[in-house]
């Protein structure tokens, strides 16, 4: 029997950081955030061998012809991506969220370094509502986070909500492999190397067995444009990267 968008949305959504726990997924995954935020940027360079660096810049280069000048970067983490879009697009000014606020730390701290704090500013809050007035952005982007939300097409729903008419949403999220081959060796890294360095260097076991078990679980391909269209966004398209490990998704709101 085919499985329906609607039953992927609701997969990813009972996949939670901690099992053993009855707390609801966005206080699951804030506290796996705070607890793995000083670990982050070194696992993502050591998980992808750096090409996530790669994968980021080819999202930029989704919103280049666009030429945003307000972007809202959602689920921000360190504050990678939106030092990337910062640096490559020259918008007039990003807005990063996030739950973490241990994450956030590390993304002020990042900004200050490379003394960006009037281009870019960190709010913490949960997409699910955001504190964002209708039609406020130009752009709305988010790397590697909508497998994290609680409710996936509310999520889409409230980023929509925040784009300006033409404005794009972009997605970067990592996917699962269609090959069997390849799928055979990604399933041997991500399910057992990835889980092993992530406790070894984080001190949290489960944060790196659920990344699997989310990727797992999220809509992918036509069921995650599915969700895009049914916020109310148009020309809704996506594009495979790396053997289909990580996947870029573009919309655009009427």
């Amino acid at each position: 029997m085919k499985t329906t968008n609607q039953d992927n949305g609701n997969r990813v959504e009972q996949v939670t950081p901690y099992s053993d726990q009855t707390t609801a997924k966005t206080e699951q995954v804030r506290q796996m955030f705070d607890s793995i935020a000083p670990a982050y940027d070194f696992m993502n360079r050591a998980m992808t061998l750096g090409i996530d660096i790669w994968w980021r810049w080819l999202a930029v280069k989704r919103l280049k012809r666009l030429m945003p000048t307000t972007i809202l970067d959602v689920a921000t983490g360190t504050g990678d991506f939106a030092i990337q879009l910062n640096n490559t697009l020259h918008p007039h000014h990003i807005t990063g969220i996030d739950l973490s606020q241990g994450m956030l730390d590390e993304a002020c701290r990042k900004v200050k370094e490379k003394g960006l704090e009037q281009a870019i500013t960190f709010v913490q809050g949960d997409c699910m509502a955001l504190p964002m007035e209708d039609g406020t952005f130009d752009a709305v982007t988010v790397a590697f986070g909508v497998r994290n939300f609680e409710h996936l097409q509310q999520g889409y729903q409230e980023m929509a909500r925040v784009l300006r008419p033409g404005g794009m949403l972009c997605v970067l999220e990592l996917s699962t492999p269609t090959s069997r081959l390849i799928r055979w060796f990604y399933d041997l890294y991500t399910l057992h190397i990835i889980p092993a360095i992530g406790a070894m260097k984080s001190g949290d076991k489960s944060a790196y067995r659920y990344l699997p078990q989310s990727i797992a679980a999220v809509p992918q391909g036509d069921d995650m444009l599915q969700l895009m269209r049914n916020a109310g966004l148009r020309d809704a398209s996506f594009k495979r990267l790396t053997l289909g490990v990580c996947t870029i998704y573009t919309a655009i709101k009427s």
